[in-house]
C-alpha cells in the first residue's frame, strides 16, 4: 500500500517552465556546437591551403636553386681551367657555399618524408662527389700549373657524368613533389566535400534533437496527466486500487500524482482494514472453545500485523488472568518469567487490565524475551500490551512483541480487533458456563439412573458370587501348589545358571591372565633377541661377514614373525573375551589409496602384480569408525590376496550402499563396502565357511603350499562384527576371490565423548608421533642421524631398570655407540636408590613388570614422594593393551614403549625427551 519511491531530484527536478527553458537551451547549445565544429573545420582547410601554397612552391624553388648552384660551380671551374683567372672562381666559391645552405632549408621542409629525404641525400652525395673528383680537383691542378693534366681530364670529362646524374635526380625529385602536391590538392577537395557533409549531418542532428526534446517535454507533461486521470477514473469506477501513479519528474505533475497516490493509499487501507475485520469476525464466530479462540485470534493477528511474538491472558472464575496461548513462545520459559496466573495490578499485564488502556513499550532490553527461529534468535525492539474490554470490564490482556514499530493504521486496526475479541470472549465465556451447567444436570440425572440399576444388578450378582467363591477356593489351592513347585524349579535353574556364569567368567579371566603372562614371558626374551639381532644386522663395528649379517637378519625377521603371531593370538583372545575396545573417530577415506599403496605397493611391484585402489564418487570423504581396526582388517584381507595370487591383479573398490542383507546379517541404513578382489587360486565351496574359523586354513596339511597361522580371517571377521559390520566372500576355485568388508556409513559422530584420560592419552600419542617425525626429519641420512643422536646423548646418564638381565644387556649394547653413562637396576628398590644417589640422571628406561615393587609403584614414588616431576621416564612393558599404556601415563611416565623394542625408536625418543628437558 506504500507510495512509489520519490524520483531522483538530480534527474528531473525542474518545474514545467524550467523544462521548456532547458529544451531551448539545449537546442541553442547544439547550434553553438555546430558552429564551433564548422569553424574549426574551415580553419583546418585554411591551414592546409596555406601549407600547399607556401611549402610546395618553396620546395620547388629550392631544388632549382640547388641545381643553379651546381651549374655556377661548373661554369666557374671551367672558366678558371681555361683562363687561369681567379675571378672565374667567384661563382664557383659562391655556389660551393650557397648549395649547402639551400640543401639544409630543403631538408628541413621535407624532413617528414623519408623517401624524399633519401633522394635529396643522393643528390647531395653526387654534388659532394663532383666537388671532390672534378670541381676542386681541377682547380687544384690548375693552381699547381699542371695544364696537361687538366687538358687530359677535360678530354675524358668524368665530371660531366656526375652533373648529368645530378640533373636527372633533381628532375626525379621534383616529379615526386609534384605528385605530392597533386595529392594534397585532391585531399583539400575531399576535405571541402566532407565539410559540406558534416554541416548537413550536424544540421540533421540538431533538428532531430530539437524534435526529441519537444517529444520528451510533451510526454513528461501529458503522460503523467493521463496516469492521474486514469487512476481517478478507476477509483470512481471501483477498479484496482493497488496500482500507483509513478511520476519520474519532480514538478507540479509529481505533486498531483502524490496527492492522488495518497488518496489511493487511504482508500485501499480502509478497504484492507474492512476485509481483515470481516475475516476475523467470520473465524471467531465459528469457535466455541476458549483455547481455540485465543489460538485462532493470535494466529490470524500475526498475519495481519507485523509481529513475531504474542501471548494472551484470559480472566478465569477466580478473577485471575490465566495464560491461555502463546505465539512463537516457549511455554515453560514464559511460566518461569511471568507465571501462568497474573493478579490484577501485578506487573504490566495486571496494571494494563486495571487501567484499560494500551501500553506501548519501545527500546526493549536485550534480555526481555527472545524471538527464535531455526537459524538463530534476537530480541524484539517494540512491544504492545493491550486490554480486551467488554462493557467496561477487562476480560483478557494481549501482549505483542515485534522487531519493528507499527504504522498508525496498524494501531487503528488493533483497536477494532480488540473490541471484536472482547465481544467474542464474553460470548464464549457465557456459552461455556451454560454448557457446564447443562452438563452437570445431565450427569446428575445419569448418575441417579445408574445407581438404581446397579442396586438391582448387585442383588442378583451376590447370589452368583457366593457359588463361584466356593468353586474358586478349591481351584486356588491347586494353583498355589503348582506355583510353589514351579518356583522351586526356577530358583534351582537360576542358581545353576549363575554358577555357570561365574565359572565362565573365571575361565575367561584365567584365559586372559594366561595370555597376558604368556605375552610377557614371550616378549621379554624376544625383546633382547630382536635388539641384539638388529645390532648384529647393522654391523656397527664392521666385524661380521655378509653371510653372518644374513644370519642375523634371518633371526631378526623370524623374531618379527613370531611377534606378529603373538599379536594375532592376543587380538583373537581379546575379541572372544569381549575386551577389545573400539574408538570411533573420523576416518579420512581420501588418504586410503596412498596408505594401502604404501603398505603393499612394493610387494605388488616385486611380484609383478597390478595393484589399484578405487573409491566411488558417492563415497563421503569422512565417516566415523575405529580407523586402526578398519586398517587391520584391510591389511589382513590384502595380505591373504597377495599370498594366494601368483599372477594377475589385486584391487580394492570402495562404494556406498543404501542397504545390505546376507543370511543372518542385515543393514537397512547406508553403509560402505570395501571389496578386496584378487585373481589367485580361489576357494572351493566346502572351504568357504572353514577359512573364517580360528587356526583353520583351506589347506592345513603338512604338505601345504602356503604358510600362515589361519588367524587373519578369523580376527578380521570378529573385528568387523565388533564395528557393526560384516565380511562376505565370493570365490571361484582357480579364478580368484572377492572378500567384501561392510561397515556402517556414520557420517556424524554418534558415539559418546571419550573421557579426559583417553583424550589426554590420544593427545600424548599424537604429540609423540609428531615429535618423533620432527626429530627424524631433521636429518637425511643414517650417518647424519647417528651424528645428531651421538651429539645429543654423549655424556648423558641413563638408568636402565629391568628384572631380566638379558634385556639390560641388549639395551646396554644398543646404547654403547653413543658413549653414555649407563647405570642399571634389576628391582624397583634399586631404581629408587639410584635415583636418590644420582641427582644428575638425564633419563630413566623403566620396565613395568618387576617382582615386589613393580613399575607403576616405582613411578608413583619418584613423582609424588621424590618430587622429580621433570625427570624423563620412558616406561617399557610387554603388555600392549591400551589400558596398560594409559595406566603408565597416568602413573607419571613421560612416554611408553611396548616390548619388543626397536633401538632406533628408543634412541629417537630419548633424544626428544632429553632435548625437551634441557
Amino acid at each position: 500500500m506504500g507510495v512509489g519511491p520519490l524520483p531522483e531530484k538530480h534527474a528531473w527536478s525542474l518545474k514545467i517552465r524550467g523544462k521548456i527553458a532547458l529544451g531551448y537551451v539545449i537546442i541553442l547549445l547544439m547550434l553553438g556546437l555546430f558552429l564551433v565544429i564548422v569553424s574549426n573545420r574551415i580553419t583546418s582547410l585554411e591551414k592546409e591551403t596555406v601549407f600547399l601554397s607556401d611549402h610546395d612552391i618553396e620546395v620547388h624553388e629550392l631544388t632549382y636553386q640547388i641545381e643553379k648552384n651546381v651549374l655556377d660551380m661548373e661554369t666557374g671551374q671551367r672558366g678558371y681551367a681555361l683562363t687561369g683567372d681567379e675571378s672565374y672562381l667567384e661563382p664557383y666559391n659562391n655556389g660551393l657555399v650557397e648549395w649547402r645552405i639551400n640543401f639544409a632549408k630543403l631538408n628541413g621542409l621535407i624532413i617528414d618524408n623519408p623517401e624524399q629525404v633519401g633522394n635529396l641525400n643522393n643528390i647531395s652525395d653526387n654534388i659532394e662527389k663532383w666537388i671532390d673528383e672534378a670541381g676542386q680537383y681541377v682547380v687544384d691542378l690548375k693552381r699547381n700549373g699542371q695544364d696537361e693534366t687538366v687538358s687530359a681530364f677535360f678530354r675524358n670529362d668524368a665530371g660531366k657524368i656526375v652533373i648529368d646524374a645530378i640533373r636527372s635526380q633533381s628532375d626525379y625529385f621534383r616529379d615526386i613533389e609534384r605528385t605530392l602536391t597533386n595529392e594534397r590538392i585532391n585531399n583539400l577537395k575531399d576535405s571541402n566535400h566532407k565539410l559540406l557533409i558534416t554541416m548537413y549531418i550536424l544540421w540533421g542532428l540538431v533538428a532531430l534533437l530539437a524534435s526529441l526534446i519537444t517529444y520528451l517535454l510533451s510526454a513528461s507533461i501529458v503522460n503523467p496527466l493521463h496516469s492521474v486521470i486514469r487512476a481517478i477514473n478507476e477509483i470512481a469506477g471501483g477498479g484496482n486500487k493497488s496500482e500507483r501513479i509513478k511520476v519520474k519528474t519532480f514538478d507540479e505533475i509529481y505533486e498531483l500524482g502524490e496527492a492522488t497516490n495518497g488518496l489511493l493509499d487511504t482508500v485501499q487501507r480502509d478497504q484492507w482494514n474492512s476485509e481483515q475485520l470481516t475475516s476475523m469476525s467470520i473465524a471467531l464466530q465459528e469457535t466455541t472453545d476458549m483455547a481455540a479462540l485465543c489460538r485462532i485470534f493470535i494466529n490470524r493477528l500475526s498475519l495481519m500485523l507485523e509481529m513475531q511474538y504474542a501471548t494472551i491472558f484470559v480472566l478465569n472464575r477466580d478473577e485471575l488472568f490465566e495464560r491461555r496461548y502463546s505465539y512463537a513462545g516457549a511455554e515453560n520459559k514464559e511460566a518461569r518469567l511471568s507465571g501462568d496466573l497474573v493478579q490484577p495490578g501485578a506487573g504490566l499485564i495486571g496494571q494494563c487490565a486495571l487501567d484499560q488502556r494500551v501500553n506501548i513499550i519501545e527500546h526493549l532490553p536485550e534480555d526481555y524475551v527472545y524471538i527464535s527461529s531455526g537459524l538463530g534468535r534476537t530480541a524484539p525492539r517494540f512491544a504492545v500490551i493491550a486490554p480486551i474490554v467488554f462493557e467496561n470490564k477487562t476480560v483478557a490482556v494481549l501482549e505483542v512483541a515485534a522487531l519493528t514499530r507499527w504504522a498508525p493504521y496498524h494501531f487503528e486496526l488493533l483497536d477494532e480487533l480488540l473490541q471484536m475479541m472482547g465481544v467474542t470472549v464474553n460470548s464464549v465465556m457465557t456459552r461455556m458456563e451454560i454448557q457446564k451447567l447443562l452438563h452437570d444436570s445431565q450427569v446428575m440425572n445419569e448418575e441417579l439412573q445408574v445407581q438404581s440399576e446397579e442396586l438391582q444388578v448387585q442383588s442378583e450378582e451376590l447370589q452368583v458370587q457366593t457359588e463361584e467363591l466356593q468353586n474358586q477356593t478349591s481351584e486356588l489351592l491347586t494353583v498355589n501348589k503348582e506355583l510353589e513347585d514351579q518356583k522351586s524349579v526356577a530358583e534351582n535353574a537360576a542358581i545353576e545358571l549363575e554358577r555357570y556364569n561365574e565359572q565362565l567368567e573365571l575361565s575367561s579371566r584365567y584365559k586372559s591372565e594366561f595370555l597376558a603372562n604368556m605375552s610377557h614371558e614371550l616378549r621379554t626374551p624376544l625383546n633382547s633377541m630382536l635388539i641384539l639381532s638388529q645390532l648384529l644386522t647393522e654391523n656397527r663395528n664392521h666385524t661380521l661377514t655378509e653371510e653372518e649379517q644374513g644370519y642375523a637378519s634371518v633371526i631378526y625377521n623370524s623374531g618379527s614373525d613370531l611377534l606378529s603371531m603373538i599379536n594375532d593370538i592376543l587380538d583373537l583372545s581379546k575379541v572372544e573375551a569381549g575386551k577389545m575396545l573400539v574408538e570411533m573417530d573420523a576416518v579420512n577415506l581420501t588418504e586410503l589409496p596412498s596408505l594401502l599403496q604404501g603398505y603393499f605397493g612394493k610387494l605388488a611391484e616385486g611380484r609383478n602384480l597390478e595393484f589399484k585402489v578405487t573409491i566411488g564418487a558417492e563415497v563421503p570423504d569422512l565417516f566415523f569408525t575405529d580407523e586402526m581396526r578398519m586398517h587391520q582388517i584391510l591389511r589382513n584381507l590384502l595380505s591373504n590376496a597377495f599370498k594366494f595370487t601368483q599372477h594377475g591383479s589385486v584391487s580394492v573398490d570402495v562404494h556406498k550402499l543404501d542397504s545390505y542383507s546376507y543370511m543372518n546379517y542385515a543393514m537397512n541404513e547406508s553403509l560402505l563396502s570395501f571389496a578386496v578382489k584378487d585373481t589367485g587360486i580361489g576357494i572351493s565351496a566346502e572351504n568357504r565357511e572353514l577359512i573364517f574359523e580360528a587356526f583353520r586354513q583351506a589347506d592345513g596339511t603338512t604338505a601345504r603350499r602356503f604358510g600362515g597361522t589361519g588367524l587373519g580371517l578369523s580376527i578380521s571377521l570378529q573385528l568387523a562384527k565388533l564395528l557393526g559390520g560384516h565380511i562376505s566372500l565370493e570365490s571361484e576355485e582357480g579364478a580368484g576371490s572377492t572378500f567384501t568388508l561392510y561397515l556402517p556409513c556414520r557420517e556424524l559422530d554418534s558415539g559418546e565423548e571419550p573421557d579426559s584420560l583417553t583424550g589426554q592419552t590420544q593427545a600424548a600419542a599424537a604429540s609423540e608421533q609428531a615429535e618423533s617425525v620432527r626429530w627424524e626429519t631433521q636429518v637425511n641420512s643414517k650417518d647424519l642421524l647417528f651424528e645428531k643422536e651421538f651429539q645429543k646423548l654423549q655424556g648423558r646418564t641413563v638408568l636402565i631398570v629391568d628384572d631380566d638381565a638379558r634385556n639390560i644387556f641388549a639395551l646396554q649394547k644398543g646404547l654403547e655407540p653413543y658413549e653414555m653413562n649407563i647405570l642399571t637396576a634389576q628391582t624397583g628398590y634399586e631404581c629408587l636408590q639410584m635415583v636418590r644417589e644420582q641427582p644428575d640422571l638425564d633419563i630413566v628406561l623403566l620396565d613395568i613388570m618387576m617382582p615386589n615393587l613393580d613399575g607403576y609403584d616405582t613411578l608413583s614414588i619418584i613423582r609424588e614422594e621424590l618430587l622429580l616431576t621433570e625427570l624423563p621416564i620412558i616406561a617399557i612393558s610387554a603388555k600392549t593393551m591400551k589400558e596398560d599404556r594409559e595406566r603408565c601415563l597416568t602413573a607419571g611416565a613421560t612416554d611408553f614403549i611396548s616390548k619388543p623394542v626397536v633401538m632406533k625408536d628408543v634412541v629417537s625418543r630419548m633424544c626428544r625427551w632429553i632435548q625437551d628437558g634441557v
